[in-house]
């Protein structure tokens, strides 16, 4: 772990892995250090920022202790997903397997969000699954909202209509950002996700 200032008021951690962030973000968020206002993990990052002093700070990051089973903590939220992504077929080839058994790879197991990025309310999601999925050679322009999609070792679910290269599986009705809601991000950071199957349509 490095620790390395980010202008006068955050420290950021750098770490080896997912896992790792996971870890120490699990162990931040259960019990932050005094005067902490904000954490944000990213892949391989944590930004922790504080009204205190960056010393002190330090100091106490130095000292964290990751938690261990972070994947296995947060709230449980089940995401109703008809899988009938335009991406679907070349996935299961890619995993030399069938649709059905994608699909059944992709609501067989709970998920972790690890972090928010890219657009407001889209979580990348992990899961202790061996996903490796491609992104597709050519992006699309246009995403659909609601579409459920694979790239890499994540999931997830486009929150608005954008361009996105992920490969497409499915879609869902649920919004995982409303700007009129309380919280507006459905997903959050350490949160878990179970995607369900609803059929065809």
């Amino acid at each position: 772990m490095r620790i390395l200032p980010s202008g006068d008021r955050a420290l950021l951690l750098e770490l080896d892995d997912l896992d790792q962030v996971l870890g120490y973000y699990a162990a931040l968020a259960a019990d932050p250090p005094p005067d902490v206002v904000d954490i944000v993990p990213a892949a391989r990052t944590i930004l922790v920022t504080t009204r205190g002093d960056l010393a002190g700070l330090s100091r106490s990051l130095r000292e964290l202790v990751p938690a261990p089973d972070s994947r296995a903590t947060g709230d449980l939220v089940e995401i109703p997903v008809v899988y009938d992504g335009e991406d679907l077929g070349d996935v299961a080839s890619l995993l030399g397997c069938t649709s059905s058994e994608v699909i059944a790879r992709h609501t067989g197991v709970v998920w972790t969000v690890a972090f928010s990025g890219f657009a407001p309310g889209f979580g990348y999601l992990t899961s202790d699954d061996n996903w490796n999925i491609p992104r597709r050679t050519s992006p699309r322009t246009k995403v659909p909202a609601g579409a459920v999609g694979l790239a890499g070792e994540f999931s997830g679910v486009y929150p608005r209509e954008s361009p996105g290269g992920w490969q497409l599986i499915g879609r869902t009705s649920v919004r995982t950002f409303d700007a009129a809601r309380e919280p507006a991000a459905l997903l959050h950071p350490g949160g878990r996700v179970r995607f369900v199957d609803a059929g065809r349509g």
